[in-house]
């Protein structure tokens, strides 16, 4: 009881330093399911740093939580509406009704297609009584991960999610490749994204540099998204681990934007960063070899 009760009083520890300004956030999960909507999705999260007992403490927590995911129609299609109703419960099917607000929102809610061409991040409505719904479309038939990021009050950051099928004639499955250069042109940005050691179980830093697109000017005039300079999410290529990582300067306005995070295994990483600029979010995706 003793070790539980240290596990537990660390990680309220460290997610009071989290939640202040300047700090950097990394929910990082694994996921291992599939199948249903109406099953209940698992997620392990692995905890705001890299020790073993915040990893340890922040798995018990997230295991003790359940969601559950229901489409508005049983043949969803695609560019139809479509909401989803999420809803959190506990191991024994009991709602969970309080959650943390992060970064503006209750839940934050990513959408990848299979090959994560397709990436959507938006923010569910929260209705109480453990239930959150989202309205929105899927771009094309095929398989779609969904998932709820949250902070259950007292419990931690986790997340859960699920695959769901979108009906119809299957598009051509694009392929996952790394960038041979880390330089993308997105909505008149020119954004480098700059990695001071990109190795696998170690802290590392992702730099995004970004530039006017004609005039190579610095961008220094980025607007808060959700209450930082950025967000960024990353997927490994198959979509099985899951990190959300915040600014570790969430007041700046370029031209950098510095994140913190560790890659947990070699192998393909996707990784989208988002910012925003005169009132419009742009995203810019990349993709990186992690040895």
């Amino acid at each position: 009881m003793k070790k539980v009760a240290i596990s537990i009083l660390l990680t309220a520890a460290l997610l009071t330093a989290c939640g202040k300004s300047g700090s950097s956030m990394d929910h990082s999960s694994h996921s291992g399911t599939s199948g249903s909507t109406n099953n209940a999705a698992q997620g392990v999260t692995a905890g705001m740093d890299h020790s073993g007992m915040a990893k340890e403490a922040a798995s018990t927590q997230a295991g003790n939580v359940q969601a559950q995911f229901k489409l508005s129609s049983d043949k969803t299609m695609p560019n139809q509406d479509t909401t989803i109703t999420i809803k959190i419960q506990d191991k024994d099917g009991k709602s969970i009704d309080k959650f943390d607000t992060v970064h503006e929102k209750q839940m934050h809610f990513i959408i990848v297609s299979k090959d994560l061409s397709f990436f959507n991040h938006i923010h569910p409505d929260y209705k109480g009584n453990g239930e959150f719904t989202v309205t929105t479309q899927f771009p094309t038939a095929g398989e779609f991960k969904v998932i709820a990021d949250i902070t259950p009050t007292g419990m931690g950051a986790m997340s859960k999610n699920q695959w769901i099928t979108v009906l119809g004639e299957l598009p051509a499955q694009k392929s996952i490749e790394p960038d041979a250069t880390l330089t993308k042109v997105v909505d008149g940005k020119e954004v480098t994204l700059s990695i001071d050691h990109l190795m696998a179980g170690m802290e590392l830093n992702l730099n995004f540099n970004i530039k006017d697109a004609q005039s190579k000017q610095p961008v220094i005039d980025l607007q808060p998204y959700l209450g930082a300079v950025g967000h960024v999410v990353i997927l490994t290529q198959d979509a099985e681990n899951y990190l959300h990582v915040h600014p570790t300067d969430e007041k700046a306005s370029g031209p950098d934007a510095k994140f913190m995070t560790t890659f947990p295994h070699s192998g393909v990483y996707k990784i989208w960063g988002q910012f925003q600029q005169n009132g419009k979010v742009f995203t810019v995706p990349f993709v990186v070899k992690v040895p």
